[in-house]
């Protein structure tokens, strides 16, 4: 029995990763659409026939299985949460809330509508991060994670909802730096954390050299970006694993990288790709293992770029069918979020610290 599914939002996740995926998924038939925007809805033809609606009350739990939602990051926990009030299961993409209070709104919608919210997180369906996961029992005690993802040139085009910092919550931090986030939680296990000391700028996010041009964004609207364009952290977990977190959307480098080294008492593990579909990126992933002075390097499953997406599909039936799984979204979601919070608080004391006193 296929699920059937909608699709709210057609941007660019919704338009080009989700809407094509289900469509060719045997697991999935998509049987409506939502988007506000009138060009939007005409000029979709990725799923013909398919109805095409301006808002969600068309999306009934009697008709739907599964609304797979991909609005601007300001939309998501009021749409989610509207969608699981009346009982409609929702997949949301990252990230699932912007603030602890919409983790709590998430929480009491998912519990009122008896639907389950399950949360998008490309990055643990990887074959190279599997790869690393496999690893971790040969490491001994996990000490310290290095997580970052820098891009050379990546940036949201400026004046799109994603750099106003009143429709993204903020910038990379809640882009590149989810995802970080979501491949810790998947190697180590879910854990709170007890401190949280970052620092961002934005020396890139105005200028629009840095865009990614890659990306088929909205059209600049003329608001400058407000946002972060580069994020540095140092985490401490409630079980004493130390991480350093850095995401940048453009730096000075030739091209996007992605890094994961895991140090414990008998070895480090070393992963070193390009997540997402920046077509700037290294050709293959590089996973290393040294012990005492000897660096190995292992074998990497080698895949088209955005399996890991199509790699959610495939087992996303059996989650939706899983009791068990109500609630884990938004545990997981809170999590995150406030990291995130902990993050901005801690670079506005520093920023506030370091500012220049006005002249007399």
């Amino acid at each position: 029995m296929t699920v059937r599914t909608a699709v709210v939002g057609l941007g660019w996740a919704g338009r080009e990763l989700w809407l094509p995926r289900l469509a060719d998924h045997a697991d999935f038939d998509v049987v409506g659409v939502v988007d506000p925007a009138p060009a939007a809805r005409a000029a979709l033809d990725a799923v013909p026939g398919v109805p095409v609606h301006p808002t969600v009350d068309a999306l009934t739990a009697a008709a739907v299985d599964l609304a797979v939602v991909a609005v601007p990051n300001h939309l998501h926990a009021h749409v989610a949460a509207e969608l699981l009030g009346k009982g409609v299961p929702v997949f949301l993409e990252k990230p699932v809330c912007l603030t602890s209070e919409e983790a709590g709104t998430l929480a009491a919608a998912e519990r009122d509508g008896g639907a389950t919210l399950l949360a998008g997180s490309a990055a643990p369906h990887r074959a190279d991060v599997n790869a690393l996961a496999r690893l971790l029992p040969e490491l001994g005690r996990i000490r310290h994670v290095d997580l970052s993802w820098i891009r050379a040139r990546g940036i949201p085009r400026a004046g799109g909802w994603f750099t106003q910092r009143s429709k993204a919550g903020g910038g990379v931090l809640f882009d590149l730096g989810w995802h970080l986030l979501d491949t810790l939680a998947f190697l180590l296990g879910p854990a709170r954390f007890t401190q949280v000391v970052g620092m961002t700028s934005n020396d890139f996010v105005g200028a629009g050299a840095w865009s990614a041009a890659w990306r088929q964004d909205e059209p600049a609207a003329g608001t400058p970006g407000d946002v972060e364009d580069t994020a540095r952290g140092f985490l401490v977990r409630d079980d004493g694993v130390s991480v350093f977190l850095r995401a940048g959307w453009a730096s000075h480098e030739a091209r996007d990288v992605t890094r994961v080294r895991v140090v414990g008492s008998a070895a480090t593990a070393d992963l070193s790709c390009t997540f997402g579909f920046s077509p700037n990126r290294h050709p293959y992933a590089r996973l290393t293992l040294t012990r005492e002075g000897t660096t190995t390097s292992l074998p990497v499953p080698d895949e088209p770029v955005g399996t890991e997406y199509r790699r959610q599909l495939d087992g996303l039936a059996g989650l939706l069918a899983d009791p068990g799984r109500r609630g884990a979204a938004v545990d997981e979601a809170r999590t995150a979020v406030r990291v995130i919070e902990g993050f901005y608080a801690s670079a506005r004391r520093a920023h506030e610290q370091t500012a220049v006193p006005a002249p007399h």
